[in-house]
């Protein structure tokens, strides 16, 4: 089974809001309507070979694992302006929403084993959106 990444998505609300704003990021750069989506980086991953191997990028949204998108390359460059290097991940534009996985914050993004990975949602379940009381009773209970 391939690794994955996981990385927060700050300051999104909820599935609508990422493919929202990840449309806007692509218009910005005027990347081609075929091309990956981009995510920027600091460290490049060091297992890439394995995480090409048919892995995913989670996000975690609000403190909720929630969906993936797979994970087609990596690059390397340097900033223009500071002189910095960073790595740009590359990702289907596809999100598959996932079964809701509580996970605490940390910075940058992490492996993700596949035994730890939660399983996509299928076609008829929910997609995780819940209400917002809701989910707060459930952390609270430690369900989510």
């Amino acid at each position: 089974m391939a690794l994955n990444l996981i990385k927060l998505a700050v300051g999104i609300d909820d599935l609508a809001h990422l493919k929202t704003v990840q449309a806007e990021r692509r218009r910005q750069r005027r990347q081609s309507p075929r091309s990956p989506h981009w995510v920027y980086t600091r460290n490049t991953p060091r297992r890439a070979e394995e995480l090409l191997g048919g892995g995913s990028l989670y996000w975690v949204v609000r403190g909720v694992i929630r969906c993936r998108q797979e994970l087609v390359g990596f690059d390397e460059d340097v900033d223009a302006e500071d002189g910095r290097k960073y790595c740009r991940i590359k990702v289907k534009r596809t999100i598959v929403p996932t079964a809701p996985r509580a996970c605490k914050a940390f910075q940058g993004w992490r492996y993700l084993e596949p035994d730890n990975a939660p399983p996509d949602l299928s076609k008829g379940d929910s997609d995780g959106e819940m209400p917002a009381e809701m989910v707060a009773e459930l952390k609270r209970l430690g369900l989510l």
